[in-house]
């Protein structure tokens, strides 16, 4: 009997690992195919235009948000309305069911396995997820950003637009504008996105993850209300949620912007790091694993804390801010120039002769608590008086106004007489009546501003 020798089979040639491009369209794919992923990229494209064409149709408009009063006048200002309350609610929510789902969705089917099988690379995972959430969100900011701009053109059109100064904007100005304060809303939506990508890592299948961008977007909110320091304001991510009201000011007040856009980069990138980092230490073999437990807050959260104190403690020298950056000179330049603006612009409505903001030589003497305590920080019991000269005219003109000045700078002058000039909110033109721009408006104190002495 002869045996007969088969020669074992060759061996099969190793597959390719999956490159992070493929991995990356993948998990694009897998994120666009969910139906809440969906129903959020239809909302950002369509509801805040239907909301702006809504608002803007109304007499009763939201005076209390930032350029509010204006959503009847030009279609810019209710774009602007939006990222407003976008900084406020809607960025932190869409960064949480985005980022702060895309690992943890893993964790809660039990695909891990089929997914390293298939790409064989802890490393390649974690970017492909990383790209992709970030690409969503990035359609979802575009989609508010056309969507709110498109609706306040076709409810009202793209009329001139007054600044936070008083100084009119041009249509082309206004819309550069209004488009870069979107453009810089990016940085802290990528901050928060990065924490959404950390929570969702530390935390697993918990709910914890998910929720981790709105508690953390939420806390650093309610400290920008509270009267801290600058510094402590610069250092925190969500300022640049706010920042973005100095490009509307001439000259612009670019410092705090760029601080908060550099803050939260340095967030975003700090934050994805240790993310990074947790997710390689994972051992993906625990079918039990149900997030990184204690390593959570020594490993993600306390790191996050430290970020906070070096990003705080290099604010401080290099701006030299102290305090709470809301001072009495920087509040009655604030409403002088302001005034002057709009004074100048009433008077166009009324068909008076016109004069020039140097002609008018406005100045307000600013006072807080009737005098009784230190004119600096917040409040609304800031009492102002402007005084202003016209050409030809011997008596100088004043008028009374009540300021109520947020934290972040932003103040609301109240007009209080005489009513010829801010005591009503309508004034009689020739063409009918108009709301007159002197009796209420906004203003903004920049809080890193160096008011020159003498």
């Amino acid at each position: 009997m002869t045996a007969t020798l088969t020669d074992a089979p060759a061996s099969a040639p190793a597959a390719r690992p999956v490159s992070t491009a493929r991995g990356y369209r993948f998990e694009l794919v897998k994120l666009l195919s969910q139906w809440r992923v969906r129903l959020l990229v239809l909302a950002c494209w369509i509801a805040p235009a239907l909301f702006i064409i809504a608002v803007s149709q109304q007499t009763t408009l939201p005076v209390d948000t930032l350029f509010g009063r204006w959503m009847n006048d030009t279609g810019w200002a209710g774009s602007l309305v939006l990222l407003g309350f976008s900084g406020l609610y809607a960025l932190p929510l869409l960064a949480s069911l985005v980022a702060g789902d895309v690992f943890a969705s893993e964790d809660r089917l039990g695909t891990w396995r089929h997914l390293l099988v298939a790409v064989r690379s802890p490393r390649r995972i974690f970017a492909a997820k990383a790209l992709a959430s970030l690409t969503v969100l990035l359609v979802l900011v575009v989609g508010l950003t056309v969507s709110s701009v498109v609706g306040g053109l076709v409810a009202v059109g793209g009329r001139e637009l007054i600044g936070l100064d008083g100084h009119l904007l041009a249509p082309g100005d206004a819309a550069g504008k209004v488009l870069l304060a979107w453009a810089c809303v990016l940085a802290p939506t990528l901050a928060l996105a990065a924490i959404g990508l950390l929570g969702s890592v530390a935390f697993g299948r918990s709910p914890m993850g998910l929720l981790m961008p709105i508690v953390v977007a939420f806390i650093m909110q309610f400290v920008q209300l509270m009267p801290v320091p600058v510094a402590v304001r610069l250092a925190l991510p969500t300022y640049a949620f706010i920042s973005w009201n100095g490009l509307f000011t001439t000259p612009m007040q670019l410092g705090p912007l760029v601080i908060g856009i550099v803050v939260s980069l340095v967030w975003a990138v700090a934050a994805t790091a240790l993310a990074y980092v947790l997710f390689l230490r994972r051992d993906f073999t625990n079918l039990t694993y149900d997030g990184a437990g204690r390593r959570a807050i020594t490993l993600g959260l306390l790191p996050l804390v430290g970020v906070f104190a070096v990003t705080a403690a290099v604010v401080i020298p290099v701006t030299g801010a102290t305090g709470s950056g809301i001072e009495q000179d920087k509040v009655q330049r604030s409403l002088a120039t302001a005034f002057a603006h709009l004074y100048r612009l009433q008077t166009e409505q009324l068909n008076r002769p016109d004069v020039t903001e140097a002609q008018l030589a406005a100045t307000a003497a600013c006072n807080k608590g009737g005098g009784m305590i230190a004119p600096e920080g917040p409040g609304n019991d800031w009492r102002c008086v402007v005084s202003w000269h016209l050409p030809g005219v011997e008596a100088v003109g004043t008028a009374i106004y009540q300021l109520d000045v947020t934290a972040d700078g932003r103040f609301v002058a109240d007009g209080d007489g005489p009513k010829e000039v801010n005591g009503y909110f309508l004034v009689r033109t020739p063409a009918g009546d108009v709301p007159n721009p002197l009796w209420q408006f906004d203003g903004n104190v920049e809080l890193l501003s160096t008011i020159p002495k003498g």
